[in-house]
């Protein structure tokens, strides 16, 4: 798979009637899939394509798994996405928050990935779980999504604190002269500064894969260079993790990306795409190991 492959555009003028089902506490099976819409038909991943893959070094092997059925459930989660304009659904039109509006999307922060797995409970039910990349807004926690991979309120106790002086030390950058060794000297200490709390956040993260291991960060990465900031956010480590420590089987998992184009311009509005490289593939190893590479099943 090419690295952040796309996969094809939706066209939401033809709507899946079925939604998603996003229970509150927890994800019941999905009732039966509708039939792609022909716009959709033309050029969509086929059910074997690879939607996330990646090497783990401890087992010394490269685990993949498919798109699948996930693609439908997302194109349903897109149809509601569009109907809704929000995120938070779980509640009433009257008492839904503002900050969870499609709207942000569309604005000076961008779009994001969203993404569904479809997987089987230890009971033989079928469900599907939908999540977002990083924050939605500032949010970690929005009800009916995944959770992050650490303790939210943790991240925030260690963060808050630094982060304000670290904004701190910007604006005191910003007010020293340019090239002057005071204004250097600040520098070097927000660096400094930035680069501890980056491996506190690192440590906040814990992996879980299929055959019951857990490990940091740190352990499971196997990309090239440092770790970059983000990894464990985005939407596939995030479902594998739930899964495993929540005893579901994965069946299968496809990502989308909603919203404004993202400044790069590798993201567009509709398009699907595979697990990105720089990210997720160094992670994905550990967090499918144990799944067997199980093959895609039409649910």
């Amino acid at each position: 798979m090419v690295q952040g492959s796309t996969y094809f555009c939706t066209k939401l003028s033809n709507k899946i009637q079925q939604q998603i089902i996003l229970p509150t506490s927890t994800f019941l099976a999905t009732p039966a899939l509708a039939a792609l819409p022909p716009s959709c038909a033309t050029g969509a991943p086929t059910s074997d394509s690879v939607s996330c893959s990646g090497y783990c070094k401890f087992c010394r092997k490269t685990h993949h798994i498919y798109a699948g059925a996930a693609i439908r459930h997302c194109l349903k989660l897109m149809n509601l996405l569009e109907e809704k304009k929000r995120i938070d659904f779980s509640v009433t039109d009257e008492t839904a928050d503002p900050r969870f509006s499609t709207d942000y999307l569309f604005g000076e922060a961008r779009g994001q990935m969203f993404g569904v797995m479809v997987y089987r409970d230890q009971n033989g039910s079928v469900g599907s779980i939908p999540a977002f990349s990083c924050q939605y807004n500032g949010s970690w926690l929005v009800d009916g999504w995944v959770p992050p991979l650490f303790d939210v309120k943790l991240f925030h106790d260690i963060t808050f604190p630094v982060e304000k002086e670290i904004k701190k030390m910007g604006r005191e950058i910003d007010f020293l002269k340019k090239g002057s060794l005071a204004q250097n000297t600040i520098i070097h200490q927000r660096k400094t500064l930035s680069r501890k709390l980056m491996k506190k956040i690192h440590a906040l993260y814990s992996f879980t894969n299929f055959r019951g291991e857990t490990a940091s960060i740190r352990q499971a990465f196997t990309g090239p260079n440092g770790i970059p900031t983000g990894t464990g956010d985005c939407c596939a480590p995030k479902l594998l993790n739930y899964a495993a420590g929540n005893n579901l089987t994965p069946l299968s998992i496809a990502e989308f990306y909603w919203g404004r184009e993202n400044k790069s311009k590798t993201r567009r509005h509709g398009l699907f795409y595979s697990s990105c490289q720089e990210k997720c593939s160094p992670i994905l190893g550990f967090l499918l190991c144990g799944l067997h590479d199980v093959s895609c099943e039409h649910i």
